[in-house]
């Protein structure tokens, strides 16, 4: 058997004299260890979770890749772009795209007897995948969509319908400026979602394709463009470019220029928010293990310092230091790793607990979101448990060389 883990098995399990000094340092360095893991898997889960719960919430409105009008890219205004059968074709045989859905938009005026309302009304056809609305309705339903004709159906959100006072089942006249003057339709309110991602629940409004190309005064197949979702979103830079070399320079047969953008460079401040996310969760992780090897440096000096008679009798029996300091480092392993389990029980426990009750909320308007939301990633979570292990024992070689200037005949005597 390996001696030096058979000693500091000994050691550790020892439940002999409880007037030891180094009881309450272990307790204290296990406990250190416990609460800086908690606190590294907690960090680690919500931020992953905060992070694709916003991005999934941002693409739902506007899919990972756009294809649109050159022109319209770069500014606010609206140019049709043609999406016939063949460039619908192109973009759903791009290695790596699921999925792709033609869009209209077309801004306009809601009023109601009281009140009006500046919106941005989103035509989409039958291929429009209604998973992320249906996921925020809060009332009412999403009707059949479609591009041959108006059925005059709409969905608007939960800040527009209160602003205006309408509920589901209700109609509403809505105005529409073009070059043919003023053209007036009446919707009927079928459905009601919420996102709390402002900037879009102000404006955004559902309906059919056809309503929203004729209300522009476009062909047929011209639209807004098309929006397109990847496979993975770790790969969206690569199937953008692939994306962006098939349009680059095309003219459709209109004269439009088509161009693409990710949903990445159209909400910049957005993600560029998220990922500084990534920066204090670094902080918090440095800060933590910091916490863990100060607390087990200690607990370890103070162990060394209660047994340093017993290192001199080690030693006169003839074991090197080398030895030693392997009994204390694996003595050191035995109580990392109780920490470590600890410390995994209440990180994940509060996890799971947050997953499934949300008893931590937040403000809506400021974090688009009403509760904490949590991610559990089991291989950041190993990785975390590996990491801190490691590091921790690395930072106790230094302290375990103290052993090397401990002399057998003085320790002997050392009370």
């Amino acid at each position: 058997m390996n001696f030096p883990l058979f000693i500091a098995h000994k050691i550790y399990s020892y439940k002999g004299d409880k007037r030891q000094v180094s009881r309450p340092a272990v307790r204290i360095a296990t406990l250190g260890v416990a609460v800086g893991l908690a606190v590294m898997i907690i960090s680690v889960c919500v931020v992953l979770g905060f992070k694709h719960t916003i991005r999934d919430k941002v693409i739902g409105f506007g899919s990972h890749i756009i294809v649109a009008d050159m022109m319209a890219l770069q500014s606010a205004e609206q140019y049709p772009i043609q999406m016939g059968q063949d460039m619908m074709a192109t973009l759903h045989q791009t290695q790596g795209v699921k999925h792709v859905q033609r869009y209209a938009i077309k801004q306009g005026l809601l009023k109601t007897d009281d009140d009006f309302l500046g919106v941005m009304l989103k035509g989409v056809g039958p291929e429009y995948d209604t998973t992320f609305i249906h996921q925020n309705m809060i009332e009412g339903f999403i009707p059949t969509f479609s591009d041959t004709s108006s059925k005059q159906k709409i969905v608007i959100s939960k800040t527009i319908a209160d602003k205006l006072k309408m509920k589901c089942g209700q109609r509403i006249f809505a105005y529409f400026i073009n070059e043919q003057g003023v053209r007036t339709r009446r919707f009927t309110i079928t459905g009601i979602y919420e996102t709390n991602l402002k900037q879009f629940d102000d404006v955004i409004c559902l309906t059919d394709l056809h309503t929203a190309n004729k209300l522009n005064g476009w062909e047929p197949d011209q639209y807004s463009g098309a929006e397109i979702t990847v496979n993975d979103f770790n790969n969206l830079n690569q199937i953008a470019a692939t994306i962006y070399n098939k349009v680059e320079n095309t003219v459709d047969s209109y004269g439009g220029t088509y161009g693409s953008e990710t949903i990445i460079e159209q909400n910049p401040q957005i993600f560029s928010w998220l990922d500084l996310m990534d920066l204090n969760v670094w902080l918090i992780l440095a800060l933590m293990i910091a916490v863990a090897g100060v607390t087990i440096i200690s607990g370890l000096l103070i162990i060394i310092l209660e047994r340093t008679q017993m290192i001199g009798i080690l030693k006169a029996l003839g074991s090197c230091n080398r030895q030693i300091r392997h009994t204390f480092l694996w003595l050191a392993v035995f109580i990392i790793g109780k920490g470590l389990l600890l410390g995994n029980i209440l990180g994940l426990g509060i996890i799971v607990l947050q997953h499934f009750t949300g008893f931590a909320k937040l403000d809506p308007s400021k974090y688009y979101v009403t509760t904490v939301p949590v991610e559990i990633n089991p291989l950041l979570i190993i990785t975390l448990n590996m990491a801190t292990l490691v590091i921790c024992i690395f930072v106790l070689i230094a302290p375990s060389f103290l052993i090397s200037h401990i002399h057998p005949a003085k320790s002997m005597h050392y009370e």
